[in-house]
């Protein structure tokens, strides 16, 4: 009798974390998802041709040609012209660096303050989870649109001044956008973290006289982070989408940065003449989203680990 209860401790002192599922396991789940794998395919593709296209076809974005105006696709123009004669093939791949690197940096801030505030409210037993959520649900309850159009009136000639006209805007629509959809996140990471925080993992560890630091950075966070992966995918989506948004409203990037939200504004006073103009950045932006979230499914798949390798 003694000797189990003096043994008992000490089983819980060595009781390991969840062993990690390893990379072969995580890639053997996610090509099961066939739609995910394709889409893997066509994102790269899209982010080599933004990339590399610029040496594969070497147009300049401003090049004006009043005797090619509106001209289709073509062996010259393989994605046609605008009204001004600028090839379209050359601004999409101008265009598709900003919308990507928007969406990306986006997603980054949005994920980097939503794990921060979910952690705090996951591993807090007091008055700061209260807050925090109380916090996420007020920014939750606010008109996402009419709020950026607001902040983008107020904001954008102060940025336009401390960046340049490129950099403020890029500054602040991700700033705007990024600080606007970290809500998710945060409730997410919060719910893991208070399933987690009485694991037995977890209390072995705190039993050794681990700090709160080590337990979020060390057993915590690296058991949570599938979640986390999958919801970021959603946000690159959703940052996209609204930054096509802005620029097809007009207060995006100014016009002569043609990012794939810009080419449909300037494309919708055109589409009978001309629906070659909207037809290749939309379509652009609709595999870019939908590659998005097919890789977000497979991968919330390859991190379950309830499913069955």
């Amino acid at each position: 009798m003694a000797g189990s209860t003096l043994a008992s401790p000490t089983a819980e002192a060595a009781a390991p974390a969840p062993p990690a599922v390893s990379g072969r396991d995580t890639w053997r789940r996610f090509r099961r998802h066939r739609l995910a794998v394709v889409s893997v395919g066509v994102l790269g593709f899209l982010v080599l041709a933004v990339v590399l296209g610029g040496w594969v076809w070497p147009v300049a974005i401003d090049e004006i040609d009043f005797a090619a105006t509106l001209q289709g696709p073509s062996w010259a123009h393989p994605l046609g012209t605008d009204d001004l004669g600028q090839d379209l093939l050359a601004r999409m791949i101008y265009g598709g660096r900003i919308s990507l690197a928007v969406g990306f940096a986006a997603m980054i801030v949005a994920t980097v303050v939503g794990v921060v505030v979910g952690a705090l409210a996951g591993m807090s037993r007091r008055f700061l989870d209260p807050f925090l959520m109380w916090l996420t649900d007020l920014f939750l309850s606010l008109p996402q649109l009419p709020l950026l159009l607001l902040i983008i009136y107020l904001f954008r000639d102060q940025l336009k001044q401390a960046f340049g006209v490129e950099g403020g805007v890029f500054v602040m629509i991700v700033a705007v956008i990024g600080g606007l959809r970290w809500m998710p996140v945060a409730r997410l990471v919060r719910a893991q973290f208070l399933s987690l925080r009485e694991k037995e993992f977890v209390e072995a560890a705190r039993s050794q006289g681990a700090t709160a630091w080590h337990l979020v950075t060390r057993h915590i966070l690296p058991n949570a982070i599938g979640p986390v992966i999958v919801a970021a995918t959603i946000e690159v989506s959703s940052a996209i989408i609204a930054e096509s948004t802005l620029s097809f409203l007009g207060l995006g990037f100014p016009p002569d940065i043609p990012t794939w939200g810009r080419l449909l504004y300037d494309a919708k006073d055109h589409l009978d003449v001309a629906p070659h103009w909207a037809l290749f950045p939309g379509a652009a932006i609709f595999l870019t989203v939908l590659s998005i979230n097919f890789i977000g499914d497979g991968l919330r798949d390859a991190l379950d680990p309830r499913r069955v390798l």
